[in-house]
């Protein structure tokens, strides 16, 4: 290069600038950017509304609605009183339960229950009717009208904890005790006052004349907590019997 006339070259340089030249580090490559990470995908919002809800979609023997049972359950909210209503109406109008009460009402048929309804189709229907209205009653009574008053929760917790005899114990003995909303337990009101309105409204306001008695009524109300009590029992029988009879891991979505 010329300065003022004179060409310097690397070797008229003078030494320390030499020096420093050579010294400078190259410029760095820029570091690398990062790729911008994809946004997460959106939550499913349909993903197991039962959980949400607190209740299941489950049918045992593939027929009755079994909606209120929860298996293997830890800290679950408690339901609201519009949840309790939609679960038990559910349960009321599911297809099992039509199908369940036609059968119960057969029974009845070729027992002659209640002779004042005879035989025949017309006995048939107001049988399968009078079957239908005492177990919506009693359903809406104790899981729906009196544990939203009474702030319980009508729900079963299956426990499948301990022997056999420890369950069948734990499962007949929530006709008489129970969870309240807020999770301690506490004495089924709902299920056994619930049990004997829905049995005083049935006899006293549809069933025929002869039965309209008080005895009558406090035998309808033993037979509904009987009932109840040994459906408490099936159902927390029931993920076993399903897994080694059925061959099915979990509920079955209808």
């Amino acid at each position: 290069m010329f300065l003022g006339g004179i060409l310097l070259t690397p070797q008229s340089m003078p030494a320390q600038e030499t020096q420093a030249a050579a010294e400078q580090p190259a410029t760095a490559d820029p570091a690398p950017i990062a790729p911008t990470p994809a946004p997460p995908d959106p939550p499913v919002q349909n993903a197991v509304p039962q959980a949400r809800a607190g209740t299941s979609n489950d049918h045992m023997f593939d027929l009755i609605p079994n909606f209120l049972t929860l298996e293997n359950a830890g800290n679950v909210p408690p339901l609201t009183t519009g949840q309790k209503f939609k679960a038990v109406a559910r349960g009321a109008f599911d297809w099992g339960e039509f199908v369940w009460i036609a059968g119960i009402s057969g029974l009845g048929q070729l027992n002659n229950s209640e002779p004042p309804y005879h035989q025949g189709m017309e006995g048939y229907g107001k049988r399968y009717a009078t079957n239908f209205a005492d177990g919506t009653i009693e359903n809406f009574m104790t899981s729906a009208i009196l544990p939203s008053i009474l702030k319980q929760d009508p729900r079963f917790y299956q426990s499948s904890k301990g022997s056999f005899l420890h369950r069948l114990g734990y499962a007949a003995g929530r006709i008489v005790m129970t969870r309240s909303d807020s999770g301690h337990t506490q004495f089924n009101y709902s299920e056994v006052l619930g049990s004997a309105m829905s049995a005083a409204i049935s006899t006293y306001g549809y069933h025929p004349g002869s039965e309209k008695t008080i005895t009558n009524t406090a035998s309808v109300w033993a037979t509904q907590v009987g009932y109840d009590t040994l459906s408490y029992v099936v159902k927390e029988f029931w993920p076993d019997i399903r897994k080694h009879v059925f061959h099915q891991n979990g509920p079955a979505s209808k």
